[in-house]
């Protein structure tokens, strides 16, 4: 019979030398208030690079619990991807963000672009982005929660962009994404996903004077949600194929 794997819980800092780590916030809740969980629980913990620690409960404290760590085991070097993609309405938006970091998206960088119809989500709407990326990263054990970065324009984004890092802009009619990767070879990309009716002129321009790569998702028209998830999985599978 397989075994069960212990509950996992995010934390905001790295295991120190002491052997030690704190369970506090939202995760504390969870693990307390929710779960219940008994002094001398077995529990994984992933710190903020992407480590995992095997370790027992200690004991409950007002505002954290104290876990004593096991074993542990470094983050694996794997390809980074991060994506920059257009606000879209509602629930949909939420949709992205769970199943983008449950895809492996090292990153989330909400745009507001020229066409988009979100324009300001609110601080409201960034935390819970943010929650649902831990909670996503808990439940597929992803190495690390992915980053949900406050909403930038598209200028934002050109300025953002690493020049270590291959940019791409989808675009309808262009070099495939996962054979542009295959050819490129990249460890971190960075992939702008433009809102219903995609990207302006004056942001292609803008992405192509600043060294993006142009590359399609495919012949069907897609949503912006589709096209955001789908290019997400074509780079998990084109990057790891490509190593």
């Amino acid at each position: 019979m397989k075994s069960r794997l212990p509950p996992r819980f995010v934390i905001a800092s790295n295991v120190d030398n002491s052997g030690f780590a704190h369970v506090e916030g939202a995760e504390l809740h969870h693990m307390r208030d929710v779960l219940r969980l008994a002094i001398g629980s077995s529990v994984s913990i992933l710190d903020k690079d992407g480590g995992e620690h095997l370790a027992t409960l200690l004991r409950y404290d007002r505002d954290r619990a104290i876990i004593q760590i096991e074993s542990s085991r470094a983050p694996r070097m794997r390809p980074r991807i991060i994506l920059a993609t257009a606000i879209v309405k509602g629930p949909r938006m939420d949709f992205v963000v769970e199943k983008a970091a449950e895809l492996g998206a090292a990153e989330l960088w909400p745009i507001v672009a020229a066409h988009s119809v979100v324009r300001a989500p609110g601080t409201e709407r960034l935390l819970r982005w943010r929650r649902l990326a831990l909670a996503a990263a808990k439940q597929s054990h992803s190495e690390s929660a992915m980053d949900v970065h406050p909403p930038m324009n598209f200028a934002d984004l050109i300025r953002a962009a690493s020049k270590d890092t291959l940019a791409v802009i989808c675009a309808p009619g262009c070099e495939p994404l996962g054979d542009a990767i295959r050819r490129l070879k990249p460890r971190t990309i960075l992939i702008a996903v433009g809102p219903e009716g995609g990207f302006d002129a004056s942001e292609r321009e803008a992405a192509a004077n600043a060294g993006f790569v142009a590359a399609g998702l495919g012949a069907n028209r897609l949503r912006s949600e589709t096209a955001a998830l789908a290019a997400v999985s074509i780079a998990a599978e084109s990057m790891h194929a490509a190593r």
